[in-house]
This record gives C-alpha cells, sequence and structure tokens, in this order.
C-alpha cells in the first residue's frame, strides 16, 4: 500500500490521524495498528492517576497489540464506570474499522445502521480523516476552511447581510477566555472587552495563513452568496460524492429556488431538509424559519446517467441551514445516502 502523498504542499490537519494511515490500491484510507492505538492517548481512554491496575493492564494490552481480543472480563474489571463504558464504546469502534478494512467503508457502513452506534464524535473524526485523504492534493486554503464544515460544528453570524461561520468549540473556548474581538463577540452575544486574539476573517489576500493554523479551527468564513467560501463550499461536496460513489457532481450556489419542475433535494443538515420539504409541498414557511437558510446550492450530474431516469438531466437542490442557536451541523452523510442514484453504491 502506498504511503499518503502531500507532495510539495504545506502539511495540514496533523490531527486527522491521517499521517497514521495508509492507501489502499483504490486510493480508500487501509486502519492501520498506529491509527487504533492512537485512540488509547486520547482523554477517554488515557491513563491517568487513578487508574487502576486492571486498567493498567488491558491499556498496556491494547498499546502493545491494538487488534487483540478483548473479553467481558477484561472490561468488567474495570473499577470505573465511566472507563468502562469507554472501553466498550473503543472496542466496539475498533471491531468495526478492523472488519471494515477502510475508513471509507466503516464509514458507509455505519450510517446503514440507525441510530448510528458510535459517540457523533467518533463520526466527524471518520469524516476529519477521510477528507484529509480526498483533499491531500488541494492547494486552496479557503476550500479546506470550507470542509471544516463537514466534521466540525460552526456558529454562525449574519451582519449586514454577510453570512459568517466560525468553529463553534473555538468560538466558547476564547469567549471564556476572554479573548474574542467585535466579531466574536457577535458570534456568542457576549459583552466581552476586545482583547488580543481575534479570530481572522479568512480572504483571498489572507489566505495563506491557514497553513500554520489548520489545527487550531480559529479562522472565520465568509459563506455570503458570490464569496469565495461558498464556491470552495461547493468544490469539496463535489469532492466528497466523486471519492465515495464516483458521481461527478457540479455544484453550484444560488439564491432562490425557482423551478416549476423542482423534483428533489437533499438538506445537509436537519433544519433544512425540515424547511426545503415544506417549501417542496408547498407549506406555508415563516419568514423566521426562511431566515435560517444560510445557502442553497443546484446539483446536475456530469453524466445524467448516474441518476434514476425519471430524474436524469433534472437539477437536484441543496439547502444549509442554521438552527435556533445559530448553530450549522452539516452532515456529509445526507449526500451519500439521499442522491437519487440510477445505481446502488
Amino acid at each position: 500500500m502506498a504511503e499518503p502523498s502531500t507532495a510539495t504542499l504545506p502539511d495540514f490537519w496533523l490531527s486527522s490521524g491521517f499521517h497514521r494511515l495508509r492507501r489502499d490500491p483504490t486510493g480508500h484510507l487501509a486502519v492501520t495498528d498506529e491509527f487504533l492505538r492512537a485512540y488509547l492517548e486520547r482523554p477517554e481512554l488515557r491513563l491517568v492517576d487513578e487508574s487502576d491496575a486492571d486498567e493498567h493492564a488491558l491499556h498496556a494490552k491494547l498499546h502493545a497489540e491494538p487488534r487483540a481480543m478483548v473479553t467481558t472480563r477484561e472490561l468488567v474489571a474495570l473499577g470505573d464506570p465511566d472507563v468502562r463504558a469507554n472501553y466498550r464504546i473503543f472496542v466496539d469502534f475498533r471491531d468495526r474499522l478492523v472488519a471494515a478494512g477502510t475508513l471509507e467503508s466503516v464509514y458507509l457502513t455505519l450510517l446503514k445502521v440507525q441510530p448510528v452506534p458510535i459517540p457523533a464524535l467518533m463520526l466527524d473524526h471518520l469524516v476529519h480523516a477521510i477528507l484529509r485523504n480526498i483533499l491531500a492534493d488541494c492547494d486552496d486554503p479557503m476550500a479546506l476552511r470550507a470542509a471544516e464544515l463537514l466534521f466540525r460544528t460552526q456558529k454562525v453570524t449574519v451582519t449586514d447581510g454577510a453570512v459568517m461561520v466560525a468553529d463553534e468549540e473555538t468560538v466558547e473556548v476564547t469567549a471564556r477566555t476572554g479573548g474574542l474581538g467585535s466579531l466574536g463577540r457577535l458570534l456568542v452575544e457576549s459583552a466581552t472587552p476586545v482583547g488580543e486574539i481575534t479570530l481572522d476573517v479568512l480572504s483571498n489576500e489572507n489566505a495563506a495563513l491557514y497553513w500554520e493554523r489548520s489545527d487550531r479551527f480559529d479562522t472565520v468564513l465568509d459563506l455570503s452568496f458570490t464569496r469565495p467560501g461558498l464556491d470552495a463550499l461547493c468544490r469539496v461536496l463535489e469532492r466528497w460524492v466523486a471519492h465515495f460513489l464516483g458521481v461527478a457532481l457540479r455544484i453550484e450556489p444560488v439564491r432562490q429556488i425557482r423551478d416549476e419542475r423542482w423534483s428533489w433535494h437533499v438538506g445537509l443538515d436537519a433544519q433544512s431538509t425540515s424547511i426545503l420539504n415544506a417549501l417542496y409541498r408547498g407549506e406555508p414557511v415563516y419568514e423566521a424559519r426562511l431566515a435560517l437558510l444560510i445557502a442553497l446550492f443546484r446539483a446536475t450530474s456530469v453524466d445524467p446517467g448516474d441518476m434514476r431516469s425519471d430524474l436524469a438531466g433534472k437539477p437536484i437542490y441543496l439547502g444549509l441551514a442554521m438552527d435556533g442557536a445559530r448553530r450549522v451541523r452539516l452532515k456529509p452523510q445526507n449526500l451519500l445516502l439521499n442522491l437519487p442514484l440510477a445505481r446502488e453504491t
């Protein structure tokens, strides 16, 4: 298996786990012992002063052989119930990874089980690593920042018609330290004084700063219509679909849906799904609810034969919305599960 290559581009997303993986002949990410071992150093499984002898023994066993069988007796012996639950989750996830062979395969398999049998954090981690693979040759920091929407919750502010998104966790942490500037205060509705740390709005002029800060998730993306950030998100979504489904889409932002032949849509989150469903059915949607939609897109298949015959050549509309707390939680699996494909993938 070939090493994932980043050529001469600056490295990014070291926290994704991509560098612990290997590409298989299909270009997907094969599970490695090094990748599995890294989970043992996460806060949920890392040894602490309070760890008992049984926890030390199990941790050492899995560190030496990450694929080793873990018995029910070993799990029951763990004294801390939280630690016991964390190990159960990890072992189940590890077994699914090993059985599937690749991150892409386990991701698709997990999506077919409802509810998804792993914490959302683990699903996000899979998306993070898979996107690092998909975007390994990407030289556009704007696209990399847009890709963060697929695995990290964003906080939205709309001011003077501009739609700005910032990483929710970064906003909350920075707000607690009193380091947000004026944009951050808008995002958290806080009266925090302007501090020395600000969240920079990524633009074509300062995009290069992303390379050294990619794992800090501390830049703001402008998703306003006609802005580069929205176009960059389109390109990321196209590559996401192509990687998993082998289907080429052209995705472009639109201001509104004016289509008497509107036949199919996909909400990229729970809120937009609900709103688009209501609009499609001709139900009244109040202005306040419509205002939650922060972006609309039109997707067309490069090869009409990739779609169901009754939908060949017709556009697919996509929506992205924030919730009542101004959070946007893009679900990239929606595109994989809900496209009207002519063949099963």
